[in-house]
């Protein structure tokens, strides 16, 4: 299948945040704060799911 562009003239990229370093800052605290909930959510989930209330043997 073959491409439907025949010619890379006048190609441009659009950043739409790249001028913009409070929303690139809120972007990235909002990565920031998701991965360490998602850290956070995991071991809270491990330790309760390690501290059965069954006896081992």
């Amino acid at each position: 299948m073959s491409s439907p562009i025949s010619s890379w003239e006048g190609a441009s990229t659009v950043y739409t945040f790249a001028d913009k370093p409070a929303v690139m800052a809120v972007i990235l605290v909002l990565g920031v704060a998701l991965t360490a909930f998602a850290i956070w959510a995991t071991i809270r989930h491990e330790r309760h799911s390690y501290s059965s209330p069954m006896t081992k043997k």
